[in-house]
């Protein structure tokens, strides 16, 4: 049997002769659920209680997050289709935001035959060519930022909520749909042996390298597809690093908790179909089925 020990230390107290003293001291054991630590904090009066949960840097949307999951929890009783909720909800939070990015890049992308001719005319300096190319911005009302806002946005939901499947026991073993049996565990299935066909795990010879079930490829999938709506970067370098991005990506995120995974590939379907929308109505063309074919060698590159 296991044996723990927990010790409590008070500051020093003087009492004089004949004087008593009482103390009253509370000891908390259990599980760390937010309902019962905050009807603690707020009957005892202990002021910042729930930073017995470890809610990491972006406590501020750690646990709003953590309460608006909770919320449709109760609803759908279902953790992972209150994710998907919730991630709907941030998208819609931050659509002006979105709009005004993906608006902008379909205008760059209108501008792209006059500013590859910029870089064609002034390809031997750069100072004339950043300048030109910034007062074609400034001219159709650019900003070649834009693009980047929606992924800074997302960067401090992706940490908080993998804050929230790491430290909150709510979510241990809360079941999805199908395969999924522990959203705050990596997702069960494994491409390397055919999703259980073989019997045998490649994980366990490989330190956990040759592990990538469904959802990361469906994650891998949709940041692919997202990439192929913009046309191809002119740099062969930039072009590389985002052809393997989706790939580098999707065996990052196979050890992460299938939450975390299925968040990810819901917000890149989501980013999709508003992308896509957004350009349309901007009159940009959608370069996706341009780019599949470039990548799979089905479109001939125009001659030199």
């Amino acid at each position: 049997m296991k044996t723990y020990q927990s010790d409590f230390l008070a500051d020093a107290a003087t009492i004089a002769p004949g004087a008593k003293l009482s103390a009253q001291n509370h000891l908390f054991a259990g599980a760390k659920e937010l309902d019962i630590i905050d009807r603690y904090e707020a009957t005892l009066g202990v002021k910042r209680f729930d930073l017995l949960i470890d809610w990491g840097w972006f406590y501020f949307i750690t646990k709003p997050m953590f309460q608006a999951l909770d919320y449709f929890y109760k609803l759908t009783g279902n953790f992972g289709f209150a994710i998907l909720l919730v991630t709907l909800i941030i998208k819609i939070i931050f659509l002006p935001l979105a709009n005004k990015s993906y608006a902008s890049m379909a205008k760059m992308k209108k501008v792209q035959p006059q500013m590859e001719q910029i870089r064609a005319r002034l390809a031997d300096d750069k100072v004339k060519q950043q300048q030109a190319l910034m007062e074609l911005y400034k001219q159709e009302k650019i900003n070649p930022l834009a693009g980047c806002l929606p992924i800074l946005v997302q960067i401090p939901v992706f940490f908080a909520l993998y804050k929230v499947l790491f430290v909150s026991i709510d979510l241990r073993q809360a079941p999805f749909i199908l395969w999924i049996k522990d959203l705050s565990a990596p997702d069960p299935t494994n491409l390397f042996n055919l999703f259980g066909l073989l019997p045998f795990d490649p994980a366990l010879m490989s330190y956990g390298y040759l592990h990538i079930g469904v959802w990361p490829l469906i994650m891998g999938i949709t940041m692919w597809v997202q990439m192929k709506l913009n046309p191809s970067p002119p740099d062969p370098t930039q072009k590389m690093i985002f052809d393997w991005m989706p790939l580098i990506f999707t065996f990052m995120l196979a050890s992460f908790s299938a939450g975390l995974v299925i968040y990810w590939a819901w917000n890149n379907t989501l980013s999709v179909l508003q992308q896509s929308y957004i350009m349309r109505r901007n009159g940009a063309k959608i370069e996706l089925w341009d780019n599949l074919k470039e990548t799979l060698g089905l479109k001939k590159k125009p001659s030199t």
